[in-house]
């Protein structure tokens, strides 16, 4: 059984666009548009300008993903 990062125990830490990027492999009209759709997590307002997300969901869902793609749950 393959052990999964439950996002709780991780410290919160800010990451941008391009680190989500890099994390999810996923470009930037998709990322917008799971988010639209609700599948991602959506971004923490900042600033007026800028928006950043929680590393900690977004490799929960990089997690659930590879979970999903193997036939386990989360």
């Amino acid at each position: 059984m393959a052990a999964h990062t439950d996002p709780a125990q991780l410290p919160r830490r800010f990451i941008k666009l391009a680190e989500a990027k890099t994390l999810t492999t996923l470009s930037t009209s998709e990322i917008y548009r799971r988010i639209a759709a609700g599948t991602f997590p959506t971004q923490v307002n900042l600033g007026p300008k800028s928006v950043a997300w929680i590393e900690a969901e977004v490799l929960a869902w990089c997690e659930a993903r590879i979970a999903a793609s193997r036939g386990e749950t989360v």
